[in-house]
């Protein structure tokens, strides 16, 4: 069995499973008994490509970044998932998503989002295919993402805040799930991330697996050969991780290194590194690694990415952990912000902070000349300038 596939009850080893109130049953079964017939359909794959190429803008580019090689020493590839119609790897998911949830017959869309890239991606897609879109999104990340909050709502989606817990993403994926249990009947819940009830985590897994697939041919084109030494990803919920590994998982002699975001770091209370703190328990209808205290109560996760900032990890990248194919380290704020700061500096990039995280975990490393690294930079930091600029203000 490949290490991406899941079992019929929505398992990988230990992750996973659909743990949903009675009311979603049927939604979820269905969806669970149509997702592969519908994603395998020729008439899918072409509108899925066709949108991909001429409206996301793919393949996106493989680009040598050449002065971050020299910085690392070794031979840095970025996959510029940042260059993407709306800005990042999540627009991906949101066109395949819709194209489902039309062939099944629904209506009207909503979503959850932390740093508002997947909100913005699911606006934009209700917007092309004529929609109701609502999107749930934390009060803390409407206030530190307003430019993604404006963008939605110029696009025609209702952004609703959310005020409970602390008003991040964990809180948004709460409503947005009340929402669906109001409303069954009509309603498709367009998840973001690996997370969620099985079929979620394989069909985002499977729709963000474009990644991939352009890496082994664009690697051929510039190397000669398919596979790189290292794939480096940041993992929250884990949709652009999954993506960028996805078609390498099952070959060893690729090493994957994905960076949590350790916040204020990892001994602090304040980060969110789950497979570092994490348990097993159940959050938003998985079983998987969750940041909870001794009678399970789920802690509040800390970052300074709106995007990293979730109490718990794709059942996917939970099993990757538990089995050693995956080494995951924890990169806090600091390292991620100097790491934002170093690219624009080499490259003229400016990353979004959740991608900043991965580059942060280069520094955790020691490569070697003849390494080939490819580095998904899976969105772009015009969304995070207030932060970049008070960060700077603070560190001078």
């Amino acid at each position: 069995m490949g290490k991406f596939d899941v079992d019929e009850n929505g398992f990988y080893g230990d992750f996973g499973g659909a743990y949903i109130p009675e009311i979603l049953y049927d939604n979820v079964e269905n969806l669970k008994n149509n997702y592969l017939k519908i994603l395998e359909e020729p008439s899918f794959q072409q509108e899925y490509r066709d949108l991909l190429r001429d409206y996301a803008g793919r393949p996106s580019p493989l680009y040598l970044a050449k002065r971050l090689s020299e910085r690392y020493g070794c031979k840095i590839y970025l996959k510029r998932e940042d260059l993407n119609h709306t800005g990042s790897h999540k627009i991906n998911n949101a066109l395949g998503q819709i194209l489902v949830a039309r062939r099944m017959g629904k209506t009207r869309i909503i979503a959850e989002t932390g740093a508002g890239q997947h909100g913005v991606a699911t606006a934009t897609v209700c917007a092309l295919m004529n929609m109701e879109c609502i999107v749930y999104m934390g009060k803390t990340d409407v206030e530190r993402q307003a430019l993604n909050v404006q963008k939605m709502e110029m696009l025609g989606a209702k952004v609703v805040p959310v005020t409970s817990g602390n008003m991040t993403l964990k809180d948004a994926t709460n409503e947005a799930i009340r929402d669906w249990c109001c409303n069954p009947a009509d309603t498709f819940y367009i998840i973001g991330s690996t997370i969620g009830p099985h079929p979620y985590p394989d069909m985002v897994a499977r729709l963000q697996s474009v990644i991939s697939e352009e890496i082994r041919h664009q690697l051929k084109e510039k190397e000669g050969r398919e596979t790189p030494d290292y794939l480096v990803a940041c993992v929250g919920g884990g949709s652009n991780a999954a993506g960028t590994i996805y078609h390498f998982v099952d070959e060893p002699q690729v090493k994957i290194i994905l960076a949590e975001a350790g916040g204020k770091g990892v001994d602090t209370g304040e980060s969110a590194a789950t497979i570092h703190l994490g348990r097993l328990g159940i959050i938003h209808g998985c079983k998987t690694l969750i940041m909870q205290s001794e009678d399970g109560q789920i802690e509040e996760p800390y970052s300074i990415s709106a995007g990293l900032d979730y109490p718990g990890i794709g059942p996917v990248h939970a099993y990757h952990a538990s089995i050693g194919r995956t080494d995951v380290v924890a990169v806090n704020d600091d390292e991620a912000m100097e790491a934002a700061f170093e690219l624009t500096r080499l490259e003229g990039i400016i990353p979004a902070i959740e991608s900043a995280h991965a580059l942060g975990a280069l520094n955790h490393k020691q490569f070697k000349p003849d390494d080939v690294v490819v580095l998904c930079l899976s969105g772009r930091g015009d969304k995070d300038m207030e932060t970049f600029i008070q960060y700077k203000a603070i560190s001078c």
